[in-house]
């Protein structure tokens, strides 16, 4: 891997097994398109990545912050775990520049992609456990992830929006929202959802993504700015 140095100084962890860290920057695309190289893509690392962040930023959250109910918690862990903030943290990281990626993702912007960068990022987390070990991983995670808690405590983005909308909206029209999806487009592996959030009759917003469940996201926050309940 020609930027392997690279990486290791960006994230100051000298891997043992070079191979899983390469693994961990290889998309699906890149080996559809290249069967005759014996390269693994990323999805098993991605999956084992996943379930360490969960455990790490759960165990944080239970033992610095006391005071906080079940609920609130799961709040807050949804918040640090979700893809968007996850593509940011890859983002900062400048993960994108070292994708495999096929042609195709290539030039549609793969690297760029949230949920690539946040699948990367969570690749590169399971890579690390692997080779390094929890308490190398476990620093990593609170380095580079959990120190977004005091933003998402503060600005209250571990409020979803949907819950927020529906909240708000039973509490001044005793409606409950509804949603649905207005248009789906796309091949299967890159869908884009439209989708609309629906008070009685009235259609208050849409909102775009890359699956049903952001574009529904999506839409609530804009209802949320429409009505001016957002504050």
């Amino acid at each position: 891997m020609p930027k392997e140095n690279d990486i290791e100084k960006k994230i100051g962890i000298k891997f043992k097994n070079k191979k899983l860290l390469q693994t961990a920057f290889v998309h699906k695309s890149y080996i559809n398109e290249h069967k005759e190289n014996e390269l693994d893509h990323n999805e098993r690392l991605e999956f084992l990545g996943d379930a360490v962040l969960e455990l790490v930023s759960t165990e944080y959250l239970y033992m610095n912050h006391p005071e906080q109910t079940e609920g609130e918690m799961t709040n807050f862990r949804s918040a640090l775990v979700r893809g968007k903030t996850l593509a940011s943290v890859g983002r900062k990281m400048g993960l994108g520049e070292y994708l495999f990626l096929s042609h195709g993702e290539e030039n549609s912007g793969g690297r760029n992609k949230n949920y690539i960068l946040a699948n990367t990022l969570e690749s590169l987390i399971g890579a690390i456990y692997l080779d390094q070990g929890f308490d190398v991983v476990k620093k990593f995670i609170q380095k580079n992830i959990l120190v977004n808690l005091d933003e998402i405590m503060e600005n209250n983005l571990h409020i979803d929006p949907k819950s927020r909308f529906q909240e708000v909206a039973q509490e001044k029209t005793e409606i409950t929202p509804k949603y649905e999806v207005i248009t789906q487009t796309g091949p299967d592996h890159e869908k884009k959802f439209e989708c609309g959030v629906f008070l009685g009759e009235e259609m208050v917003a849409t909102g775009t993504g890359t699956s049903k469940r952001k574009a529904e996201e999506d839409a609530a926050k804009k209802a949320l700015i429409k009505k001016g309940w957002h504050k």
